[in-house]
């Protein structure tokens, strides 16, 4: 077989539960991979654990494979996924029960080694992020189906791909063009018009799930089943290649992926040919991730309707400043969100948001600073004095960090599905990661009008976060609005767009073969997702806010 055909049908622990059977029965694929794991997602998982230390998996793969095992066998689809979580050999057990019950031959492997939460006391779950030769051998040994824990997300591409071409440590291209593909792939309809920017261009109302044809020299086509929904073109490609990356360099534990050479042509209806992607050796550390308990948050949101919405909003806070100062919580956050319009014709569009978030190692503290004194203005405090919902105890939340480990700190091992342990070495060959330099700046446009207009109707734009930090992917439609985009749209020009972002530190990355940028924002989402520390805690729509910012844009782009 020269093409490998891997599909995907999960991009995240909540997706679409019947887009394994979509992808089983509407064309023809080899492997078929289900990514589970975010960050946020091993926080929930590591507290279900607590709770039953039997779980600590995605539940609903099991339920999936209920109804589409048989299915599976009788196509000869292997399936890959990392929805074993923090209990991967739980999880393996589980399927073969489903299997026995449904009277299915099905081998079962999985890959362990990830877990190093016994080196990081007070951790919830620490994870290293691995690499796809855990899985590779896997495979190679005849598993149909195996279980991951936290590997990264490309490894469940780049693990069936040097199963099936014989790839190995140090064939860095081929290892690379997979890794690009993999992290096309790894979130799902993202890359077949869900959450794009240019959505109007197609029907997106049910996005087909996304497969790459992978070759022998790492080079792929992304595509899709034929007449499911969305679409695929170099924009959706190319927005969801700039998701959660930083610069030209791509680390993973098996290769460094160079983001700088990718190129991307449209080779027919949804279809997108991945080429040119070099790889160099990875970097000596292994990424590890750990989820702890951050403390307990309380929040209550004002409701201010009307006149007088600031004055309103600096009431409120002086009558809670007495009650908030008697037993201060460690950190109080006030954001007053202004959705109202002058003359609105509707209560809701006439009211704007004050939300009050407190947070504390101690319950109580949150509990008493919310709780009583809040609910106690009810009578006593601003004309039309009213809340969203009454504040409750107070509830805990996470905080994600990264660390980093030596290769040799994991015990990659491969359990195949006869029991024998196969343990997978770390790569021979490290490189220190350091920024590509920046290549030089496109000629600038000649000198012309201007209209003020959002920059989204010249650029499009995709964000996602990595712990505390977000990225903004912003590329560009043709080469004369990237001659523009790329001397416009400086760092410092992010952060006047974006105010959040003035006083951190914004490092702007170009990527002439895709004519995008990438804008990383360090800090700007606090401790994680699991914080909630801003309105937008992922920054999923941070790069539709700045689509939406207004610019001198030259006229002959518009």
């Amino acid at each position: 077989m020269t093409v490998l055909r891997i599909g995907n049908f999960s991009g995240f622990y909540g997706d679409r539960t019947d887009a394994l059977r979509e992808m089983l029965t509407g064309g023809e694929v080899d492997v078929l991979t289900g990514d589970y794991l975010a960050e946020l997602t091993m926080l929930i998982l590591g507290r279900d654990r607590l709770k039953d230390p039997a779980a600590g998996y995605a539940r609903t793969f099991l339920r999936q494979l209920e109804d589409c095992l048989g299915l599976a066998h009788e196509h000869g689809v292997r399936i890959v996924t990392n929805a074993g979580g923090l209990n991967p050999a739980g999880l393996a057990d589980a399927v073969r029960q489903v299997a026995d019950r449904l009277g299915i031959p099905v081998r079962v492997a999985h890959v362990e080694g990830d877990d190093l939460a016994a080196a990081h006391p007070g951790a919830l779950a620490a994870h290293a992020y691995l690499g796809g030769f855990g899985i590779a051998e896997c495979l190679r040994a005849g598993a149909d189906v195996v279980i991951t824990g936290r590997v990264t997300d490309a490894a469940l591409v780049t693990g069936p791909a040097a199963a099936h071409f014989g790839w190995q440590p140090g064939e860095y291209d081929r290892l690379a063009g997979a890794v690009v593909a993999g992290h096309v792939l790894e979130c799902g309809t993202q890359a077949t018009g869900g959450n794009y920017a240019f959505f109007r261009e197609g029907d997106v109302r049910r996005p087909g799930f996304p497969l790459a044809e992978i070759h022998a020299d790492g080079t792929g086509v992304v595509t899709k089943h034929p007449g499911t929904g969305g679409f695929v073109d170099v924009g959706t490609v190319t927005a969801q290649l700039l998701y959660e990356t930083g610069g030209g360099r791509y680390a993973g534990p098996d290769v460094t992926a160079r983001l700088d050479t990718v190129r991307l042509r449209q080779d027919g209806p949804d279809r997108v040919r991945i080429e040119g992607v070099r790889g160099e050796a990875p970097p000596p550390t292994l990424k590890v991730g750990l989820n702890r308990l951050g403390g307990f948050r309380n929040e209550v949101v004002f409701v201010l309707t009307g006149l007088d919405i600031e004055a309103k909003a600096a009431l409120v806070r002086e009558q809670l400043s007495d009650a908030l100062a008697k037993s201060p919580p460690a950190e109080v956050r006030w954001d007053l969100v202004c959705t109202d319009r002058a003359d609105a014709d509707t209560e809701e569009t006439a009211s704007a948001l004050l939300r009050l978030v407190v947070r504390d190692q101690d319950q109580q503290v949150v509990g008493r600073a919310l709780s009583g004194a809040a609910v106690e203005l009810a009578l006593a405090s601003y004309p039309g004095f009213h809340v969203l919902a009454p504040p409750g105890k107070g509830a805990p939340y996470g905080v994600f960090e990264d660390v980093y480990v030596p290769h040799g700190a994991v015990d990659h091992m491969a359990v195949l599905h006869d029991g024998r342990r196969i343990p997978v070495p770390p790569p021979q060959e490290t490189r220190a990661l350091d920024d590509v330099p920046q290549p030089p700046l496109p000629e600038p446009l000649p000198a012309g009008p201007t209209r003020r207009a959002p920059l989204g109707l010249v650029a499009g734009a995709r964000s996602g976060d990595k712990g505390g930090n977000a990225n903004v992917g912003v590329w560009a439609r043709s080469e004369e609005a990237w001659r523009w985009l790329a001397h416009e749209l400086t760092a410092e020009r992010f952060r006047q767009l974006i105010p959040e972002s003035r006083d951190l530190p914004v490092t702007r990355h170009l990527l002439p073969g895709l004519r995008a940028l990438n804008f990383v924002v360090e800090g700007i989402l606090g401790a994680g997702v699991a914080a909630q520390h801003r309105f937008d805690p992922q920054a999923k729509a941070l790069g539709e806010w700045l689509r939406s910012r207004h610019l001198d844009i030259p006229e002959a782009l518009l």
